[in-house]
């Protein structure tokens, strides 16, 4: 858990890196935008860990990946000019796998309500209606 100090400055440094990669990175590596989804710091505010997500291919993300990392140096030394902090944190970049998991799930999710979505319409149609298992079954008098 993160200290509201290092909360504070992390989210300081996504919106500066997030501006300094679309106007000041003209690395021909970065297609396919990088989005900046959330910035993790240590808790001495050494080591920014900055988590992306990159459309394209594996190749070209690859690529951007690469692109972030070498340009680190410079963003660094921008970050220092905006940052109340003596030194700025040293900036890792890292693939945003949480998002891509989350994603899949969602993914999966939306299969599974249009399959239920698909049986219910052939029910109806079949005019057989499925008691559900918690329902008591009617009982004689």
């Amino acid at each position: 858990m993160m200290s509201r100090r290092a909360e504070r400055v992390a989210s300081i440094i996504q919106q500066e890196l997030a501006m300094i990669i679309m106007r000041e990175i003209s690395d021909p590596r970065l297609t396919g935008m990088p989005s900046i989804t959330r910035v993790k710091l240590s808790d001495d505010l050494s080591i920014a860990d900055v988590f992306v997500t990159i459309m394209g291919t594996s190749g070209q993300q690859n690529a951007a990946i690469n692109a972030l990392r070498h340009s680190a140096g410079m963003m660094r030394t921008k970050l220092t000019k905006v940052l109340t902090l003596r030194v700025a944190p040293f900036i890792k970049f890292h693939f945003d796998e949480n998002l891509k998991r989350e994603l899949e799930v969602l993914d999966l999710l939306r299969k599974v309500s249009q399959e239920n979505e698909e049986l219910d319409r052939k029910r109806a149609e079949s005019g057989t209606v499925d008691p559900s298992p918690t329902e008591d079954p009617p009982k004689e008098i």
